[in-house]
């Protein structure tokens, strides 16, 4: 009686509970080593884009700065 009490859940666990988890786990490995979406690769390189254009703006800005007051740098460093 005690060693069906160990064994039943023990059969159950290995009938659907192990396969079931071995499947996900798998399917997750598999989705995570896939690499970007093209939807995700798009987004990195509008970003890319958006990044390229915020650093020609600032090195515009310090050329500016530079000109107009050439000490700023001394202040903020």
């Amino acid at each position: 009686m005690s060693s069906f009490l160990i064994a039943g859940p023990l059969i159950v666990f290995l009938i659907f509970v192990a396969p079931l988890w071995l499947f996900l786990h798998y399917r997750s490995k598999k989705n995570a080593s896939t690499g970007l979406s093209t939807e995700d690769l798009q987004r990195l390189e509008a970003l890319s884009e958006k990044a390229e254009s915020m650093q020609k703006r600032v090195d515009t800005l310090e050329r500016i700065l530079d000109a107009e007051s050439p000490t700023w740098r001394r202040r903020y460093d």
